[in-house]
């Protein structure tokens, strides 16, 4: 047996009271030292919503410490996260009723709230931190679904030529890293082709690969206003909770078209698809810990029932699955803790 062998069968085999497992964990000192994972503010991408109007910041009900800022609040937000080191956040609109219609054409319209956003911020900060915009439509439908309706489904096809136009619009706005959230099949291809067609060769796309049709979402509406408008559900186009094959399926698909990193959305139910993918593709990989993650840890939190520390402990298991980075509503609550 070789000498490698021979060491490998005695850590394996070593036992108490030669081998006391606590020795390492004795120290704080020697805990830091140890540890196979850690949590930096690297790792954190910030949620924003936003709205029309001047001088708003509007509460979320459902999501306790979350607002909808109007425009001319939103450079103080963005300024606190280039302060925090946060590398990136991420733009979804509050889009008032009367914008609304069954096409969602209010999404292809260069002056929308995503757009004026994206030319506010780039003109202030440059690119001292990234810009993520969703590629959807349900912010903008009436029926509160991300695609265009026919016969009562998603017309898989007819979605993916609005979507190409929104992320071109997006991009134009300064836009730098587009991110699909519809599930629509073959809408990445057909995006990053439109945007190397259009000399935007260096925007990212940051894939809602894995998005699961969950029940996880309801707070997120409630921040968009697309919660009551919903008919139905949108199962025909997210993914079926039970399964896990699947998620490679589309993961591979995205990756052939030509995708820069993707999502897996919720987080914390689904960390099991996380590690997989990390393991199988090797490529960055985004969590998102969703609105109802958030809104329950939230409210645990205020009533006591745990204490704060559970929010770091919930994003290292994140990164202990193999995700690069999460998106959560955490992010400007914990950054200078990090």
């Amino acid at each position: 047996m070789s000498h490698t062998k021979k060491l490998l069968r005695m850590i394996i085999t070593g036992k108490y009271p030669e081998l006391r497992m606590r020795r390492n964990r004795k120290r704080d000192w020697s805990r830091r030292l140890t540890s196979e994972n850690s949590l930096s503010v690297n790792d954190l991408i910030l949620p924003i919503f936003i709205i029309e109007g001047k001088n708003k910041k509007i509460p979320v009900k459902s999501m306790p410490g979350i607002y909808r800022y109007s425009l001319d609040k939103l450079n103080s937000v963005v300024q606190s996260a280039v302060n925090m080191g946060i590398p990136m956040i991420a733009i979804f609109p509050y889009t008032e009723k009367k914008l609304k219609n069954s096409l969602g054409t209010e999404s292809i319209n260069s002056n929308n709230l995503v757009c004026k956003a994206c030319r506010q911020i780039k003109k202030k900060f440059k690119y001292k931190i990234g810009i993520m915009c969703d590629v959807a439509l349900d912010p903008y439908t009436s029926h509160g679904h991300d695609g265009i309706m026919v016969k009562g489904d998603v017309d898989n096809d007819e979605t993916i030529k609005i979507l190409v136009e929104q992320s071109l619009l997006q991009a134009s706005a300064g836009c730098d890293v587009i991110a699909p959230s519809d599930m629509m099949d073959g809408r990445i291809s057909s995006i990053r082709k439109a945007l190397d067609k259009n000399n935007f060769k260096h925007v990212q796309i940051l894939s809602y690969a894995v998005k699961y049709a969950s029940s996880y979402y309801g707070p997120f509406r409630d921040a968009i206003g697309s919660k009551n408008l919903l008919r139905g559900d949108k199962k025909t186009y997210q993914m079926d909770f039970k399964n896990s094959d699947e998620a490679l399926r589309e993961v591979t698909l995205d990756i052939k078209e030509g995708v820069d990193m993707v999502i897996v959305k919720p987080g914390l139910p689904y960390i099991d698809i996380i590690q997989n993918i990390k393991k199988r593709f090797k490529i960055p990989v985004i969590a998102y810990q969703v609105s109802g993650e958030y809104s329950m840890i939230s409210n645990s939190i205020q009533k006591k029932i745990v204490d704060k520390n559970v929010i770091i402990e919930t994003l290292t298991s994140f990164k202990r699955s193999g995700a690069n980075a999460i998106i959560t509503y955490f992010a400007d609550k914990i950054a200078k803790d990090l």
